[in-house]
Protein backbone atom coordinates (compact mmCIF):
# COMPACT_ATOMS: atom_id res chain seq x y z
CA UNK A 1 0.00 0.00 0.00
CA UNK A 2 1.23 3.46 -0.74
CA UNK A 3 2.42 5.45 1.49
CA UNK A 4 1.88 9.38 2.07
CA UNK A 5 2.97 12.89 4.17
CA UNK A 6 0.55 13.05 7.62
CA UNK A 7 0.21 17.17 6.80
CA UNK A 8 3.39 18.98 6.69
CA UNK A 9 5.38 16.88 8.88
CA UNK A 10 8.07 13.69 8.04
CA UNK A 11 5.52 11.60 9.15
CA UNK A 12 4.41 8.92 6.95
CA UNK A 13 0.96 6.47 6.51
CA UNK A 14 -0.55 4.42 4.88
CA UNK A 15 -3.53 5.72 2.74
CA UNK A 16 -6.03 3.51 4.20
CA UNK A 17 -6.48 3.55 7.93
CA UNK A 18 -7.73 0.98 9.97
CA UNK A 19 -10.49 2.16 12.57
CA UNK A 20 -11.43 0.19 15.65
CA UNK A 21 -14.79 1.88 16.92
CA UNK A 22 -16.43 -0.83 17.19
CA UNK A 23 -13.95 -3.60 18.74
CA UNK A 24 -14.92 -4.28 22.48
CA UNK A 25 -18.13 -4.11 21.36
CA UNK A 26 -18.78 -5.56 18.07
CA UNK A 27 -15.99 -6.98 17.04
CA UNK A 28 -14.32 -9.53 19.16
CA UNK A 29 -10.68 -10.47 19.65
CA UNK A 30 -10.91 -13.13 17.36
CA UNK A 31 -12.32 -10.71 14.37
CA UNK A 32 -9.44 -8.00 15.41
CA UNK A 33 -6.86 -9.91 15.08
CA UNK A 34 -8.10 -10.99 11.69
CA UNK A 35 -8.43 -7.37 11.10
CA UNK A 36 -4.88 -6.22 11.98
CA UNK A 37 -3.07 -9.35 10.16
CA UNK A 38 -4.95 -8.76 7.12
CA UNK A 39 -4.22 -4.91 6.66
CA UNK A 40 -0.74 -5.25 8.14
CA UNK A 41 0.40 -7.69 5.41
CA UNK A 42 -1.19 -5.01 2.70
CA UNK A 43 1.09 -2.78 3.76
CA UNK A 44 -0.97 -0.51 6.42
CA UNK A 45 0.11 0.66 9.56
CA UNK A 46 -2.13 3.17 10.48
CA UNK A 47 -4.47 2.14 13.01
CA UNK A 48 -6.67 4.63 14.36
CA UNK A 49 -8.78 4.31 18.04
CA UNK A 50 -9.57 6.14 21.26
CA UNK A 51 -9.77 5.76 25.13
CA UNK A 52 -13.87 6.17 24.32
CA UNK A 53 -14.10 2.84 21.72
CA UNK A 54 -15.51 -0.08 23.17
CA UNK A 55 -15.13 1.78 27.00
CA UNK A 56 -11.30 1.22 26.83
CA UNK A 57 -11.62 -1.98 25.78
CA UNK A 58 -10.56 -0.80 21.94
CA UNK A 59 -7.03 -0.03 23.01
CA UNK A 60 -6.70 -2.72 25.04
CA UNK A 61 -7.22 -5.17 22.52
CA UNK A 62 -4.86 -3.57 20.17
CA UNK A 63 -2.39 -3.70 22.44
CA UNK A 64 -2.87 -7.32 23.25
CA UNK A 65 -2.35 -7.63 19.45
CA UNK A 66 0.89 -5.69 18.92
CA UNK A 67 2.73 -8.34 21.75
CA UNK A 68 2.82 -11.63 19.36
CA UNK A 69 0.83 -10.38 16.33
CA UNK A 70 1.92 -7.51 14.61
CA UNK A 71 5.48 -5.82 15.65
CA UNK A 72 4.55 -2.16 17.35
CA UNK A 73 7.77 -1.04 15.69
CA UNK A 74 5.24 -1.31 12.04
CA UNK A 75 2.23 -0.05 13.47
CA UNK A 76 1.34 3.86 13.43
CA UNK A 77 -0.89 4.12 16.59
CA UNK A 78 -3.58 7.51 16.43
CA UNK A 79 -5.55 7.46 19.72
CA UNK A 80 -7.80 10.20 21.27
CA UNK A 81 -8.91 11.55 24.44
CA UNK A 82 -11.26 14.18 25.93
CA UNK A 83 -14.55 12.21 25.43
CA UNK A 84 -15.97 11.72 28.88
CA UNK A 85 -19.23 9.45 30.16
CA UNK A 86 -20.84 12.81 31.50
CA UNK A 87 -24.55 13.77 30.11
CA UNK A 88 -23.63 17.42 30.98
CA UNK A 89 -20.16 17.64 29.60
CA UNK A 90 -19.52 15.50 26.86
CA UNK A 91 -16.09 16.38 26.30
CA UNK A 92 -13.30 17.11 29.05
CA UNK A 93 -10.56 19.29 27.54
CA UNK A 94 -8.51 20.33 30.97
CA UNK A 95 -4.92 19.72 31.29
CA UNK A 96 -5.14 17.55 34.06
CA UNK A 97 -8.15 15.33 32.06
CA UNK A 98 -6.41 14.85 28.88
CA UNK A 99 -2.98 13.82 30.52
CA UNK A 100 -4.46 11.19 33.26
CA UNK A 101 -6.48 9.54 29.73
CA UNK A 102 -2.89 10.03 27.83
CA UNK A 103 -1.32 7.66 30.32
CA UNK A 104 -4.48 5.32 30.46
CA UNK A 105 -4.75 4.75 26.89
CA UNK A 106 -0.84 3.84 27.27
CA UNK A 107 -1.50 1.49 30.12
CA UNK A 108 -3.89 -0.34 27.87
CA UNK A 109 -2.31 -0.24 24.87
CA UNK A 110 1.20 -1.85 26.45
CA UNK A 111 3.21 0.55 24.88
CA UNK A 112 5.62 3.78 25.80
CA UNK A 113 3.98 5.71 23.01
CA UNK A 114 1.36 6.85 20.74
CA UNK A 115 2.64 8.09 17.35
CA UNK A 116 -0.42 10.52 16.66
CA UNK A 117 -2.35 11.55 20.07
CA UNK A 118 -6.09 13.58 18.94
CA UNK A 119 -7.98 15.83 20.99
CA UNK A 120 -11.22 14.17 20.29
CA UNK A 121 -13.27 17.23 20.27
CA UNK A 122 -13.25 21.33 20.80
CA UNK A 123 -14.26 21.85 24.77
CA UNK A 124 -16.21 25.18 25.11
CA UNK A 125 -15.71 25.31 28.74
CA UNK A 126 -11.98 24.50 28.95
CA UNK A 127 -9.49 27.27 27.71
CA UNK A 128 -8.00 26.44 23.55
CA UNK A 129 -4.32 27.31 25.16
CA UNK A 130 -4.99 24.94 27.87
CA UNK A 131 -5.98 22.01 25.96
CA UNK A 132 -3.11 22.36 23.29
CA UNK A 133 -0.62 22.85 26.20
CA UNK A 134 -1.54 18.94 26.98
CA UNK A 135 -0.57 18.35 23.53
CA UNK A 136 2.72 20.27 23.60
CA UNK A 137 3.43 18.12 27.16
CA UNK A 138 2.81 14.86 25.85
CA UNK A 139 5.38 15.00 22.56
CA UNK A 140 7.87 16.70 24.81
CA UNK A 141 7.73 14.13 27.13
CA UNK A 142 7.98 11.23 24.41
CA UNK A 143 4.47 9.67 24.89
CA UNK A 144 3.53 11.61 21.73
CA UNK A 145 5.09 11.50 18.73
CA UNK A 146 2.67 13.93 17.10
CA UNK A 147 -0.43 15.65 17.87
CA UNK A 148 -3.58 16.56 15.89
CA UNK A 149 -7.79 17.38 16.85
CA UNK A 150 -10.72 15.70 15.94
CA UNK A 151 -14.28 16.91 15.13
CA UNK A 152 -12.77 21.06 15.39
CA UNK A 153 -14.80 23.14 12.92
CA UNK A 154 -13.35 25.39 10.83
CA UNK A 155 -12.68 28.44 13.12
CA UNK A 156 -11.12 26.54 16.04
CA UNK A 157 -9.26 24.47 13.72
CA UNK A 158 -7.53 27.59 12.56
CA UNK A 159 -7.17 29.11 16.00
CA UNK A 160 -6.01 25.97 17.06
CA UNK A 161 -3.11 25.51 14.27
CA UNK A 162 -2.22 28.74 14.16
CA UNK A 163 -1.68 29.04 17.93
CA UNK A 164 0.56 26.21 18.04
CA UNK A 165 2.78 27.77 14.97
CA UNK A 166 2.91 31.15 16.58
CA UNK A 167 5.58 29.28 18.88
CA UNK A 168 7.28 26.81 16.94
CA UNK A 169 10.31 26.35 19.17
CA UNK A 170 8.02 25.81 22.17
CA UNK A 171 4.81 24.43 20.97
CA UNK A 172 4.49 21.32 18.22
CA UNK A 173 2.45 22.03 15.30
CA UNK A 174 -0.79 20.06 14.22
CA UNK A 175 0.01 16.88 12.44
CA UNK A 176 -3.57 16.09 11.49
CA UNK A 177 -7.39 16.86 11.83
CA UNK A 178 -9.60 13.58 11.76
CA UNK A 179 -13.25 14.91 10.67
CA UNK A 180 -16.32 12.80 9.07
CA UNK A 181 -15.95 12.98 5.33
CA UNK A 182 -17.76 11.67 2.98
CA UNK A 183 -19.79 11.72 -0.93
CA UNK A 184 -22.36 11.66 1.91
CA UNK A 185 -21.09 14.32 3.95
CA UNK A 186 -18.93 17.09 2.82
CA UNK A 187 -19.67 19.70 5.14
CA UNK A 188 -15.44 19.75 5.43
CA UNK A 189 -15.02 21.89 2.41
CA UNK A 190 -16.54 24.87 3.20
CA UNK A 191 -14.07 25.72 5.95
CA UNK A 192 -12.15 22.73 8.13
CA UNK A 193 -10.32 21.35 4.59
CA UNK A 194 -9.63 25.17 3.54
CA UNK A 195 -7.86 25.33 6.88
CA UNK A 196 -6.06 22.34 7.12
CA UNK A 197 -4.84 23.60 3.60
CA UNK A 198 -3.67 26.59 4.40
CA UNK A 199 -2.31 25.25 7.68
CA UNK A 200 -0.37 21.83 6.37
CA UNK A 201 -2.37 19.89 8.63
CA UNK A 202 -3.40 16.15 7.10
CA UNK A 203 -7.32 15.22 6.93
CA UNK A 204 -7.69 11.74 8.04
CA UNK A 205 -11.31 11.10 7.26
CA UNK A 206 -13.37 9.38 9.18
CA UNK A 207 -17.13 7.22 8.07
CA UNK A 208 -15.46 7.96 4.23
CA UNK A 209 -18.31 5.06 3.40
CA UNK A 210 -20.76 7.35 4.90
CA UNK A 211 -21.79 5.03 7.47
CA UNK A 212 -21.73 2.09 5.06
CA UNK A 213 -24.57 3.35 2.98
CA UNK A 214 -21.79 3.65 0.20
CA UNK A 215 -21.67 0.43 -0.47
CA UNK A 216 -25.25 0.31 -1.81
CA UNK A 217 -26.66 -2.23 0.52
CA UNK A 218 -29.31 -0.54 1.86
CA UNK A 219 -30.35 0.55 -1.59
CA UNK A 220 -34.56 0.66 -1.52
CA UNK A 221 -35.71 -0.39 1.87
CA UNK A 222 -33.57 -2.81 2.42
CA UNK A 223 -31.73 -3.49 6.16
CA UNK A 224 -29.48 -6.20 5.64
CA UNK A 225 -28.92 -8.62 8.05
CA UNK A 226 -25.97 -8.18 10.71
CA UNK A 227 -25.60 -4.60 8.51
CA UNK A 228 -25.18 -1.23 11.17
CA UNK A 229 -28.49 -0.72 9.80
CA UNK A 230 -29.88 -3.39 11.37
CA UNK A 231 -28.63 -3.08 14.90
CA UNK A 232 -30.29 -1.70 17.45
CA UNK A 233 -27.64 0.50 18.84
CA UNK A 234 -26.31 1.60 15.49
CA UNK A 235 -29.35 2.10 13.55
CA UNK A 236 -29.55 5.36 14.47
CA UNK A 237 -26.09 6.20 13.28
CA UNK A 238 -26.83 4.79 10.01
CA UNK A 239 -30.52 6.67 9.60
CA UNK A 240 -30.01 10.15 8.94
CA UNK A 241 -28.26 9.18 5.66
CA UNK A 242 -30.98 6.91 4.47
CA UNK A 243 -33.06 9.37 2.57
CA UNK A 244 -33.60 10.78 -1.18
CA UNK A 245 -30.53 12.51 -1.43
CA UNK A 246 -28.65 9.98 -0.58
CA UNK A 247 -30.18 7.47 -2.67
CA UNK A 248 -29.67 10.06 -5.14
CA UNK A 249 -25.81 9.56 -4.57
CA UNK A 250 -26.08 6.04 -4.30
CA UNK A 251 -27.28 5.40 -7.41
CA UNK A 252 -24.94 7.30 -9.31
CA UNK A 253 -22.02 5.49 -7.28
CA UNK A 254 -24.11 2.55 -8.73
CA UNK A 255 -23.68 3.40 -12.67
CA UNK A 256 -20.38 4.55 -12.32
CA UNK A 257 -19.22 1.35 -10.25
CA UNK A 258 -20.76 -0.48 -13.65
CA UNK A 259 -18.94 0.99 -15.86
CA UNK A 260 -15.75 0.56 -14.21
CA UNK A 261 -16.46 -3.17 -13.64
CA UNK A 262 -15.72 -2.29 -9.50
CA UNK A 263 -18.01 -2.13 -6.74
CA UNK A 264 -19.57 0.77 -4.84
CA UNK A 265 -17.58 0.67 -2.34
CA UNK A 266 -14.16 1.25 -4.38
CA UNK A 267 -15.43 3.69 -5.95
CA UNK A 268 -16.60 5.69 -3.24
CA UNK A 269 -13.16 4.59 -0.68
CA UNK A 270 -11.10 5.85 -4.38
CA UNK A 271 -13.36 9.06 -4.60
CA UNK A 272 -12.53 10.36 -0.96
CA UNK A 273 -8.83 8.84 -0.85
CA UNK A 274 -7.81 10.84 -3.64
CA UNK A 275 -9.01 14.21 -2.52
CA UNK A 276 -6.70 16.95 -1.78
CA UNK A 277 -6.14 17.59 1.62
CA UNK A 278 -6.88 14.10 2.53
CA UNK A 279 -3.55 11.93 4.30
CA UNK A 280 -6.20 8.76 4.58
CA UNK A 281 -9.07 7.72 5.14
CA UNK A 282 -10.16 5.42 8.00
CA UNK A 283 -12.33 2.65 7.45
CA UNK A 284 -14.37 0.55 10.44
CA UNK A 285 -14.77 -3.25 8.56
CA UNK A 286 -16.53 -5.57 10.96
CA UNK A 287 -14.03 -8.45 9.59
CA UNK A 288 -11.00 -9.43 7.05
CA UNK A 289 -13.72 -10.35 4.77
CA UNK A 290 -14.39 -6.89 3.94
CA UNK A 291 -11.27 -5.33 4.93
CA UNK A 292 -10.20 -7.14 1.99
CA UNK A 293 -12.52 -5.75 -0.21
CA UNK A 294 -11.70 -2.25 0.75
CA UNK A 295 -8.21 -2.80 -0.05
CA UNK A 296 -8.74 -3.49 -3.12
CA UNK A 297 -9.44 -0.16 -3.77
CA UNK A 298 -5.30 0.24 -3.72
CA UNK A 299 -4.79 -0.26 -7.54
CA UNK A 300 -7.80 2.06 -8.89
CA UNK A 301 -7.73 5.43 -9.67
CA UNK A 302 -10.79 7.06 -10.74
CA UNK A 303 -11.06 8.89 -14.87
CA UNK A 304 -11.60 12.75 -14.14
CA UNK A 305 -15.43 12.28 -15.54
CA UNK A 306 -16.43 9.79 -12.83
CA UNK A 307 -14.72 12.12 -10.34
CA UNK A 308 -16.59 15.07 -12.23
CA UNK A 309 -20.11 13.00 -12.23
CA UNK A 310 -19.44 12.45 -8.53
CA UNK A 311 -18.68 15.91 -7.46
CA UNK A 312 -21.68 17.25 -9.18
CA UNK A 313 -24.30 14.52 -7.50
CA UNK A 314 -22.88 15.42 -4.20
CA UNK A 315 -22.23 19.12 -4.28
CA UNK A 316 -22.99 20.85 -0.66
CA UNK A 317 -24.58 23.89 -1.47
CA UNK A 318 -22.36 26.43 -0.31
CA UNK A 319 -22.76 30.65 -1.03
CA UNK A 320 -21.70 33.14 1.12
CA UNK A 321 -19.15 34.12 2.30
CA UNK A 322 -17.88 30.60 0.25
CA UNK A 323 -18.52 32.66 -2.82
CA UNK A 324 -17.67 35.96 -4.11
CA UNK A 325 -20.71 38.18 -2.76
CA UNK A 326 -21.03 39.98 -6.12
CA UNK A 327 -22.01 36.82 -7.95
CA UNK A 328 -25.03 35.95 -5.46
Amino acid sequence: MEQRHLGRTGLRVSRIGLGTLTWGRDTDEHDAADLVKTFWEAGGNLVDTADVYGDGEAEYLLGRLMEGLVPRRDLVISTKAGGVADPDRRFDGSRGHLLSALDASLARLGTDYVDIWHLHAFDPHTPLEESLHALDLAVSSGRARYAGVANFCGWQLAKAGTWQLAAPSIRTRLASTQMEYSLLQRGVEREVLPAALDLGIGLLPSSPLGRGVLTAKYRGDAQPPGSRGASDHLAPFVEPYLDDTASRIVDALQTAADGLAVTPLQVALAWIRDRPGVAAPVIGPRNARQLTAALSVEALSLPDEICRALDDVSAPVHRYPDHDWSTL
